[in-house]
């Protein structure tokens, strides 16, 4: 864990360290996030004699910048709560994708497959951000379980098994719930909004993992008929 000594500093909105609380609202992440990062080595950190962590303002901006998370300054006003979603999750995706290098659903993906997930998970943010946006994105549904049939034949044709598939799928559903619970301020909807936000979202994400499964099954189901035939 990177950390030092901090014997005798003081902390202030605009010094050179930062709370927990002031370093994760100067990332635009919950302190949960920050103190993940902070647990797993990832961000540089002080501890004061009494406990507490302090955050160096050029350790932050230097990490915002190799991870590409927006610290607050970079945020448009005015910007989307759909759009900053979006952007916010493909952060946190690849802010959190070293951690799951150990992971059997990674593990059993070389680079060729993960590079045409890339591609299916590109397609599905900007789904997602159109399903946002739209007043009434019910006729949306039926391209995200093309979607997920694309990922589950993506996954099937390259030997992932459907728990690998779906392991994947969830971590990627993760990052996009945790994204929606990091918004700014400035793209922060009204909380009557965020819960048909939330809805939204596990409607999308719940129609992609049925079209995984369904390519699954369909296979499934043609080696069973291929069995009978034989006997």
């Amino acid at each position: 864990m990177k950390t030092r000594s901090l014997l005798s500093t003081t902390t202030t909105e605009t010094g050179d360290w930062l709370s927990l609380a002031e370093a994760a609202r100067r990332l635009n992440v919950h302190a949960a996030t920050l103190r993940r990062w902070a647990n797993a080595g990832d961000l540089p950190h002080m501890v004061t004699p009494g406990g507490h962590r302090r955050f160096s303002i050029a350790d932050l901006d230097q990490f915002a910048a190799s991870h590409r998370v927006q610290s607050r300054a970079l945020v448009p006003v005015g910007q989307s709560g759909a759009e900053s979603l979006v952007q916010r999750a493909m952060a946190h995706t690849r802010a959190d994708m070293p951690t799951q290098e150990n992971a059997h659903w990674l593990a059993t993906m070389d680079d060729g497959i993960r590079e045409r997930h890339r591609v299916v998970g590109r397609k599905l943010m900007a789904l997602t951000l159109q399903y946002l946006g739209a007043d009434d994105g019910a006729h949306l549904l039926d391209e995200a379980r093309a979607v997920g049939r694309e990922y589950g034949e993506v996954s099937k044709s390259s030997g992932v098994s459907l728990s690998d598939a779906l392991q994947a799928a969830l971590f990627f559903r993760d990052k996009l719930l945790e994204a929606s619970l990091d918004l700014p301020d400035t793209a922060q909807p009204r909380h009557s909004d965020q819960r048909k936000m939330l809805k939204r979202i596990n409607a999308l994400l719940n129609t992609v993992q049925l079209g995984v499964a369904e390519v699954y099954e369909v296979s499934a189901d043609v080696r069973k008929s291929a069995r009978g035939r034989k006997r």
